[in-house]
């Protein structure tokens, strides 16, 4: 769960980087870098911490170059808090190669014995990242072992890298003297994008917002399997790499993680969010009579779209009834205090007159943990409200992800091995609706006819990599980062729809 940008122009790009990563601090709040390269030199700054108070302007200008790359990290392999893992990560051999990794490798506890034992290849941290960058390293230097570095080579050295990764990975790089290195996983799981500018600067990201938000113009996706490489001169080449590419986007971009003014893949993520809203309607018809329903309210704030579709279909008024301060930062234990947790209250506050005595239909774009739910819940119950009703315009989250996004393990998500009608219980709501699944991938998939389908495992189970079994989850689990109890849960998904 994280944004990547790489940029190739023939003027300084500090600034433009630092702009796409704005763009996409949605994607990951945790840590932010930026690297640029000048001649064959790189210039490096990465830390923990949101993309404004990471860079400062001495860091600025410490970045000169007129290539570069960027991340945003939400941690979801790894030590969530080491300050080693904040990418990009760096290696010297062959030629200096600097990489930038959205995704998840299923496969990097086996490449990390092959680096050691057979390529001969330290790795230092447990990031899936610094695997992913080795194995490049070896198969380039393989690739142009006694000739020159064209992009021929370069490809020769993908495909035999898409041979061994398994996973999700939408990867950007630079390779110093040469360029810019971008490539996406055979089964398009994770989004990445180019643009190019009036001026000729061409942009990789890992949405179009970013794209379009620095004043470049979105040209196309990358496709699954394909890598691009752009040379220092702003000459694009690209090659599909993978013998058997199918495109099978992550749903839950569509979901939640992207920003709605995104288009991943052909689809409006605005209107794929519109859809869910349409087909929920006929779900939440037969279980709650619409002249049951006073009021439909979003909880802020991916659900909007969804919430005002559900409600111009049901002829019910939509109210914003929640306020989501957008200032609340972490807890300081200071001495001789206990832990203190963040209540959901401190994030988000009532307007208690859009609740009282009212009959009213929550509407979250999906339901993981549940404890945020069951105080949400609770917040409209004591604003008054005489019926409270919940509808997820996502359906049960009953399984891990393993592809990238910071998902609980099993046992912590609260429709595992639960009916609707034992999670409405726990939650507390008076009924609660939940999205299908065959109706979310039509009204998803029906926006780009041209998918092969959807990675949408964290709701029917099925891993499209298909190497995934349940001892592959408890061993990718136990690299999960962990919250200590002293530390605020910050995960988009244990929020409500933390940032947009």
């Amino acid at each position: 769960m994280c944004g990547i940008v790489g940029v190739v122009s023939n003027a300084p790009v500090n600034q433009l980087l630092y702009d796409a990563l704005l763009l996409l601090q949605h994607r990951g709040q945790d840590a932010a870098g930026i690297v640029t390269l000048l001649e064959r030199k790189f210039f490096m700054h990465k830390a923990k911490g949101m993309v404004r108070d990471v860079f400062r302007t001495r860091n600025m200008r410490a970045l000169p170059g007129s290539v570069g790359l960027g991340q945003v990290r939400y941690p979801t392999a790894g030590n969530a808090y080491s300050e080693e893992e904040a990418q990009p990560f760096y290696v010297n051999a062959p030629f200096g190669i600097v990489l930038v990794h959205n995704g998840n490798l299923t496969n990097a506890h086996a490449l990390r014995s092959e680096l050691f034992s057979t390529d001969h290849r330290h790795t230092n941290t447990e990031s899936d990242s610094e695997v992913l960058l080795n194995v490049l390293a070896h198969e380039l230097e393989r690739a142009s072992r006694g000739v020159p570095l064209n992009p021929a080579e370069v490809f020769a050295a993908v495909k035999n890298m898409h041979k061994r990764l398994r996973g999700s990975y939408a990867v950007v790089s630079l390779i110093a003297g040469h360029g810019l290195l971008a490539f996406r996983d055979p089964y398009g799981i994770r989004p990445l994008s180019m643009g190019r500018s009036a001026d000729g600067t061409v942009m990789v990201a890992s949405e179009s917002v970013a794209l379009e938000g620095s004043g470049h113009v979105f040209e196309r996706n990358i496709a699954p399997g394909e890598a691009v490489f752009i040379d220092l001169q702003g000459n694009v080449h690209s090659m599909q790499c993978a013998e058997s590419p199918t495109l099978n986007p992550c749903i839950f971009e569509f979901v939640y993680l992207a920003r709605p003014d995104s288009v991943l893949d052909g689809i409006s993520v605005y209107q794929a969010r519109l859809n869910l809203g349409e087909t929920l309607a006929k779900r939440v018809v037969s279980t709650v009579p619409p002249n049951l329903i006073d009021v439909i309210i979003p909880i802020p704030e991916s659900s909007r779209p969804s919430a005002t579709q559900l409600a111009h279909l049901l002829g019910v008024p939509y109210r914003e009834g929640f306020v989501k301060n957008r200032y609340v930062g972490r807890t300081f234990i200071m001495p001789g205090q206990g832990v203190r947790k963040k209540s959901v209250r401190q994030k988000l506050n009532v307007i208690a007159s859009e609740f009282k005595g009212r009959n009213v239909l929550l509407v979250d774009d999906s339901i993981v943990r549940g404890t945020t739910s069951r105080e949400i819940v609770q917040m409209a119950r004591d604003a008054g409200a005489r019926k409270v009703y919940l509808a997820s315009a996502a359906p049960p989250v009953r399984y891990p992800n393993v592809y990238g996004i910071d998902m609980p393990t099993k046992d912590e998500l609260v429709a595992h091995d639960r009916t609707v009608e034992q999670i409405r219980e726990l939650i507390g709501c008076d009924a609660l609706i939940y999205q299908d699944v065959d109706a979310m991938k039509r009204a998803i998939g029906s926006l780009n006819p041209k998918l092969d389908g959807f990675d949408a495992s964290c709701f029917d189970g099925v891993y499209v990599t298909g190497d995934i079994d349940t001892e592959a989850i408890s061993r990718m689990n136990g690299n999960r980062p962990r919250i200590e109890e002293t530390e605020e849960d910050s995960s988009r998904l244990a929020l409500p729809n933390h940032s947009e």
